[in-house]
């Protein structure tokens, strides 16, 4: 029985379990017309090995380069005038974005009162964004980093497939990013370039310590070089593929199976909460769909509170109004940056014990 149990199995045998099995699984998804299903493909095949014990480390400098690519690829899809828009539709972004972190902060202020995950893990754990940064300030709080861990990705994943669903639903699904899957780019010197934007954004963000600097710099970087300069970016299809692999892999192996178990009991709560966050941020969609007047999965990607890498891979994969999910996305990334630790320090302060 041994052999049949991932832990058991040396890294070769698990790479050569996980790959195939990530391939099934978006194609799988591919053929139920569900957008990134790149992504969850792959995430879904990490989950379920990392679930019996049968991780594989991804090398940090591996996820940092497909992170890097991910960034260049947001900054290919959004043109110069998002400055323009953002400047002139202010008060929608704060708005937007406060919203989705105010009440994210309401529902970990509540699951913490109820007493049902330890010290301040509850109000770190639901911060809608910059997953990696809270995790791991969150233990110098007097939270527990695994569990706060394990309810930032879980609202990752979460959000990740509530979105695709959505997506599928409201007829906007089409996987544009395989219809032209193996097609040659159109100019090698525009890869070249984005590629060393990535590389070179990716590395000085990990380098000078950005928070989610290894997608965030080269996704600046590119924008600077779109504003400033005549050159172009262009990614192959197959290259973006690997990518959300490995994006999917990186945030389905921090399901670790001593962290599955250990967060078992308050699951059904940690569930309840995220999924009354993206119903309630849903609403802020509906909202922001009827001020702005932008399309009704335009306006639900905008403010799902998963991560903005994931959000940008589904909305790539989708007819949607990228500069502004991207721009909604961001400003919040950028607001939890600044605003989450003391919020959530502050919100810690009325927990008792």
């Amino acid at each position: 029985m041994g052999a049949l149990r991932p832990q058991t199995w040396p890294i070769s045998r698990r790479w050569l379990v996980l790959v195939p099995l990530s391939f099934a699984l978006a194609v799988l998804l591919i053929l139920m017309k569900l957008p990134a299903a790149l992504l969850l493909g792959p995430m879904a095949a990490a989950i379920l090995m990392a679930s019996q014990d049968g991780t594989v480390r991804i090398a940090p400098p591996v996820f940092v380069t497909y992170q890097g690519i991910v960034g260049a690829m947001i900054a290919i899809n959004l043109p110069v005038s998002i400055f323009p828009e953002m400047a002139t539709d202010w008060p929608v972004f704060l708005l937007g974005t406060l919203s989705t972190l105010l009440a994210s902060s309401l529902l970990g202020w509540l699951l913490s009162r109820s007493g049902a995950l330890p010290g301040t893990t509850a109000i770190w754990g639901s911060s809608p964004g910059a997953a990696t940064v809270m995790t791991l300030m969150s233990e110098q709080f007097g939270a527990d980093m695994r569990l706060v861990a394990f309810m930032q990705y879980m609202r990752v994943v979460a959000c990740a497939v509530v979105a695709t669903l959505v997506s599928r639903f409201l007829g906007h699904g089409g996987g544009s990013v395989t219809e032209h899957f193996f097609a040659a780019p159109a100019s090698w010197t525009a890869v070249a370039t984005a590629v060393a934007i990535a590389l070179i954004g990716a590395y000085a963000g990990v380098r000078l310590k950005i928070p989610g600097g290894a997608m965030l710099t080269p996704m600046v970087l590119g924008m600077l070089l779109k504003v400033f300069t005549p050159l172009d970016l262009e990614l192959p299809p197959l290259l973006l593929a690997v990518s959300y692999a490995v994006v999917g892999w990186g945030i389905g192996m921090r399901f670790s199976a001593s962290v599955l178990r250990y967060a078992g009991r308050v699951f059904p709560r940690v569930l309840t909460s995220i999924l009354a966050l993206i119903l309630i941020c849903g609403g802020f969609g509906t909202i922001l769909m009827l001020v702005t007047g932008v399309d009704p999965l335009t306006a639900y990607l905008a403010t799902s509170p998963g991560g903005a890498d994931s959000v940008a891979i589904i909305a790539a994969s989708s007819k949607v109004n990228m500069p502004f999910v991207m721009t909604m996305q961001i400003a919040r990334f950028l607001c939890v940056l600044i605003a989450g630790p003391a919020l959530a320090r502050l919100l810690s302060k009325s927990r008792p014990g």
